[in-house]
């Protein structure tokens, strides 16, 4: 039993890690503040929401910010229903191509053989200084003269290379043993079907990570619905909820609903990751980010 609370990991409670617990307890509740605060204030009436000092918890809760969102969505012409439906397809559109993209490229740089592939990956990794507001200029010029204006393609196309999601895959496939792939060509397989049938299960968790990396590029992106789209039932619910005061001409019911937007825009980020944390951190610990 001693044994059990001594080892790396153990099975069992032991009273040796109470003094991991004292550290760790309030450092999680510590962390978890910032969410606690989004929840609570989304439910704030008007008079919570301007208190002088700010409550942290609410006292009152109410529902009249979400009703003030859905109500006013509807009133500006373009349903509410409209920009989720958006956000979704595009998210799952980018999300798709974007996982499947780096980790073809991924392994062709990891498991082929052919020139320039260490000067491609180099690249790649020069890549990752970049700020996207750096190639925003030469990025509207492409879509601009591509003739993608004012469609889907110009929220998917531009937000489909993903240096961190190539970056990640790679350093993640370099760790499964050359001897999966070499067993598989001795079988007759090409080197799609070495791709698909041998590679792909063993980096699952390299896939959720670039998955939840892409959705929340996507999800949380107003760039795209800024520059590249005009018409107003082609944009997405992130650059709905950023213009809700603006728009609505009135600050104090604009808070109450951007608070509510604030959670709604939060809350899928939230979920998506707790049920793909394990593969995060599994995917860290496999690509020298430790």
């Amino acid at each position: 039993m001693s044994y059990q609370g001594t080892k790396i990991n153990p099975t069992k409670f032991h009273r040796s890690q109470l003094k991991f617990y004292t550290i760790l307890i309030p450092l999680a509740m510590f962390m978890m503040l910032p969410i606690i605060f989004i929840v609570f204030h989304a439910f704030k009436p008007v008079n919570e929401l301007f208190a002088f000092p700010p409550r942290f918890l609410v006292h009152q809760p109410t529902l009249d910010n979400f009703r003030d969102l859905l109500g006013f969505a509807g009133d500006s012409g373009i349903p509410f229903s409209r920009y989720v439906f958006n956000s979704v397809i595009i998210t799952l559109s980018v999300m798709f191509l974007s996982v499947f993209m780096s980790a073809l490229a991924a392994y062709a740089l990891s498991k082929m053989k052919f020139k320039l592939r260490a000067a491609i990956f180099e690249t790649n990794t020069v890549a990752l200084m970049f700020v996207p507001i750096a190639v925003q200029i030469p990025r509207f010029l492409v879509i601009d003269e591509s003739g993608i204006m004012d469609t889907y393609l110009a929220h998917i196309l531009p937000l489909l290379s993903m240096p961190i999601g190539l970056f990640l895959m790679k350093q993640f496939i370099d760790q499964v043993p050359d001897e999966l792939k070499e067993a598989a060509v001795m079988d007759g397989a090409g080197e799609f079907l070495v791709f698909r049938k041998v590679m792909l299960p063993v980096i699952k968790p390299a896939l959720a990570t670039v998955a939840i990396l892409s959705f929340q590029l996507v999800w949380n992106n107003i760039e795209t619905s800024s520059y590249y789209v005009n018409d107003e039932s082609l944009k997405t619910i992130s650059f709905f909820m950023s213009t809700l005061v603006s728009q609505n001409g009135n600050n104090v019911a604009g808070q109450g609903m951007s608070a509510a937007a604030s959670l709604l825009m939060f809350l899928p980020n939230l979920i998506i990751f707790i049920f793909l944390q394990s593969k995060v951190m599994n995917t860290m610990a496999h690509s020298g980010l430790k």
